[in-house]
C-alpha cells in the first residue's frame, strides 16, 4: 500500500474516532451518525452506508463522548490540517519551499493582505470609513498554507544568481526582506465544512470573494473540505465557478460506492443523489481529499 494511501487512511481513522458518533432520533426512534440529517432518510442511509464502506464503525465510533457541533468542526479543521501537512511535505519534491500550515489565523498576517491591518486601524479611529469598509474583510481562513520567504544563501545555491546590493529584484515578496523578517505568503486558503446544512456553506463562498478581490499580489488556492453525505448539498457550494476552485470530499469513492450500494438494493430515493454526485465528479467541480495535495502543488 502506498505511503500516500496509508495517510489517507489514517486520515479516516482521526475522522472516526475523533468526530462520528451515533445520535438517536428523538422521535423517530431511530439511530444513526452525527454527520447524517436525521430529518433526511437519504441523509441517514448514505451516511450509514459511507461509514460501513471506511469499514470503521466500531468501538470508536460509538463512544459515549458526545461532540457537539462546534467541536466536530474544530477537530475535523485540525485533523484535515495534520493530513494536508503529512501528505504535503510527502510531495515536497515536487514543490519544493518551507512551508507553515495553521488554522484560524487572520489573512492580515500575509504579504497579499497586510494591508488590510492598515484599514483595520483606520476604520476603528474613524466611524464614516467603517461604514464604508464595513468589518468583514479581515478573515480568519479554517487552515491557511503558507510559504515562508527564502534568503540569499538559499537563492544563491547556484553561485552569484542574486545579490542585495544591486538595485534589482527589490520587491518580490518571496525574498527576505531584513524588515519584514515575519510576512508569509498565503499559498492557499482551505475551508472546512464538515457538514453543509442550509445556507451554512455559503459563507465559505464569502470568505472566497473576499480573497480574491482584496489581495494586493498572487490569488491564493481557494478550496473547501466537508464531510456532507448527500451530493445535493454539496452542489449547493460546489456548482459555479468564479470563487472557490474546488470542493474535495474526506472520501469520494466510498461516498459513490454507498450511494451505488443504495441503489443495487432498490432504494430509488437516491437516484437523483447519484446523478448529482455524477455531475459534481465529471463537471470537475468535486474531488477526493486525496486530490488535494496535488493540486495545491500546482
Amino acid at each position: 500500500m502506498s505511503e500516500l494511501n496509508n495517510l489517507r487512511k489514517e486520515y479516516h481513522l482521526q475522522v472516526l474516532q475523533k468526530i462520528i458518533r451515533t445520535t438517536r432520533h428523538p422521535n423517530k426512534n431511530i439511530e444513526y451518525p452525527t454527520f447524517a440529517d436525521g430529518g433526511s432518510r437519504n441523509s441517514i442511509a448514505i451516511a450509514w452506508k459511507l461509514v460501513e464502506k471506511l469499514s470503521a464503525y466500531n468501538s470508536s465510533a460509538s463512544q459515549n463522548e458526545i461532540v457537539k457541533g462546534q467541536t466536530a468542526g474544530g477537530r475535523f479543521e485540525e485533523i484535515t490540517r495534520d493530513y494536508l501537512q503529512k501528505t504535503f511535505d510527502l510531495l515536497a519534491h515536487l514543490r519544493p519551499g518551507k512551508w507553515k500550515y495553521l488554522t484560524s489565523i487572520a489573512i492580515s498576517r500575509f504579504d497579499q493582505y497586510q494591508h488590510l491591518a492598515v484599514l483595520d486601524n483606520l476604520s476603528k479611529d474613524n466611524p464614516t470609513l467603517a461604514s464604508v469598509l464595513g468589518g468583514d474583510y479581515i478573515i480568519k481562513p479554517d487552515i491557511v498554507i503558507a510559504r515562508q520567504p527564502i534568503g540569499t544563501d538559499e537563492i544563491n545555491f547556484k553561485p552569484n544568481v542574486f545579490s542585495n546590493e544591486e538595485e534589482i529584484a527589490s520587491y518580490s515578496p518571496l525574498i527576505l526582506r531584513p524588515q519584514y523578517p515575519d510576512v508569509l505568503l498565503l499559498h492557499a486558503s482551505i475551508s472546512c465544512k464538515w457538514t453543509l446544512r442550509s445556507d451554512r456553506g455559503q459563507n465559505a463562498r464569502t470568505e472566497a470573494l473576499n480573497l480574491i478581490r482584496n489581495r494586493k499580489g498572487g490569488l491564493p488556492k481557494i478550496v473547501a473540505v466537508t464531510g456532507e453525505p448527500l451530493p445535493m448539498r454539496i452542489a449547493s457550494l460546489a456548482l459555479g465557478t468564479g470563487d472557490l476552485d474546488c470542493i474535495y470530499h474526506f472520501a469520494l469513492p466510498e461516498l459513490k460506492y454507498a450511494i451505488h450500494d443504495l441503489q443495487e438494493s432498490g432504494d430509488s430515493g437516491v437516484e437523483d443523489q447519484m446523478s448529482m454526485l455524477e455531475t459534481l465528479i465529471e463537471g470537475r467541480r468535486l474531488r477526493d481529499i486525496s486530490d488535494l495535495p496535488f493540486d495545491l502543488i500546482i
